[in-house]
């Protein structure tokens, strides 16, 4: 008989799981580029920055659901008119505990990380997976390499969500020369 895992140590902080390279996109970019950043850094998800502001969380099914579903062209349609606006946000600090009842709360399964009002990372339900029973077969899930092939699922990549290993080298967004530009 399976028992609970009643011994994680809920009192960790964020900052002990979290990925601390968010890929951000500008809030005019379409949702043609933050795709393709999608695409090309296997993620799920972008953060819509402007001047080092925080204003919104896309995700890959926003883009599914706020302009293909409506056979609105997403070269048209701008990051920030699809986004969700003003995300539920965690500081560093947060203990994770505080983290899985704002997820549960709000039915979010990815929480900005700012600090000082700046962004400082991600923290996906996929890391709390990964952190409170590394053996689960969520856990399992999480950690697999994302299969970018015909049916395949790259819903969140590196480091990050349902991708490779946490503390893989993902560059931050000021280092990398692919892709749509983006804020920092």
């Amino acid at each position: 008989m399976a028992t609970r895992k009643e011994d994680w140590n809920m009192a960790r902080l964020v900052r002990d799981i979290m990925t601390p390279a968010a890929t951000t996109v500008r809030p005019d970019a379409s949702l043609v580029e933050a795709a393709q950043l999608m695409r090309a850094q296997e993620i799920g998800d972008v953060l819509v920055v402007k001047d080092g502001r925080l204003l919104g969380l896309l995700t890959d099914r926003d883009i599914t659901l706020r302009a293909v579903a409506d056979a609105v062209d997403p070269l048209s349609v701008n990051c920030l008119s699809a986004c969700t606006r003003d995300p539920v946000t965690v500081s560093p600090d947060t203990e994770l505990r505080a983290a899985v009842e704002l997820m549960r709360t709000h039915a979010v399964r990815r929480l900005p990380v700012l600090d000082g009002g700046r962004l400082a990372g991600m923290v996906s339900i996929g890391d709390l997976v990964r952190e409170s029973d590394p053996e689960s077969v969520l856990a399992h899930i999480s950690r697999a390499v994302p299969d970018s092939g015909p049916g395949g699922d790259i819903g969140a990549g590196p480091g990050r969500g349902t991708g490779a290993p946490r503390g893989a080298a993902v560059r931050p967004p000021a280092e990398r020369e692919d892709g749509p530009p983006r804020s920092e």
